[in-house]
């Protein structure tokens, strides 16, 4: 189905058993983060990979079967603007408490997103990813001139199999629409984001690669209403 626009992308922290992370170990409000604040937001989200060509073997001079390897989903990703400490946070990065500033840490931490955007008939759809990895490969800088140069922030979610295997059937990646029989937007929540509830988030338990001691005073707003 053909759609236009994006709604809004939302991002979550979840341990290796595919549950939500919350409080400091964890992002936004509740443990997960819709990149919504003053003057943020997602401008493009291209997901690629979600199926390659099968291959076909041949016997008795016809095509008899195909296989079909695992999909590889990728999503490139840009943002007008997305804060700070919890950007950081989600690509596994820590904060120096003796020195300042923030470097990277791995393993990275196991990151789950959904995008929400809309069909031309504004049927409110989703596409969900239970479990990857957020990685930022470079930045870009210009000097201003007599027009601003402005930068905005792109970065590639390398989607991965959920951490448990009763999730999307196993697959990396699921997608839904709202007029669908059977749709619930909480279920979908709670299975993306590993458990998630809106008044009490999901479990705090399990590891997580990056540190409790940064800045959590990061932008929640709209953190509990993802897909508004």
């Amino acid at each position: 189905m053909s759609t236009h626009g994006i709604k809004d992308v939302t991002f979550g922290l979840v341990d290796a058993n595919g549950k939500l992370l919350t409080s400091d170990a964890g992002v936004g409000t509740n443990g997960i983060y819709l990149v919504d604040g003053d003057e943020e937001g997602a401008t493009t989200a291209t997901v690629s990979g979600l199926e390659a060509e099968g291959t076909v073997a041949y016997a008795n001079d016809e095509a008899k079967r195909v296989s079909n390897g695992q999909a590889q989903p990728q999503v490139a990703l840009e943002f007008l603007d997305i804060d700070f400490d919890e950007l950081q946070k989600l690509k596994g990065y820590i904060q120096d408490a003796a020195n300042g500033g923030w470097t990277r840490q791995l393993p990275k931490p196991h990151v789950a997103m959904l995008l929400h955007f809309r069909s031309y008939t504004n049927i409110d759809m989703y596409e969900g990813f239970a479990n990857g990895q957020l990685i930022e490969t470079g930045s870009s800088h210009a000097t201003d001139n007599n027009a601003e140069t402005d930068a905005n922030t792109a970065l590639t979610y390398q989607a991965l199999t959920p951490a448990d295997n009763t999730i999307f059937n196993g697959e990396p990646y699921k997608i839904w629409m709202s007029q669908d029989a059977g749709f619930d937007k909480a279920k979908m929540l709670a299975e993306v984001f590993g458990g998630y509830s809106a008044t009490t988030g999901g479990s705090t338990t399990g590891s997580t690669t990056g540190s409790t001691t940064g800045s959590t005073t990061g932008s929640t707003t709209g953190g509990t209403t993802p897909g508004k």
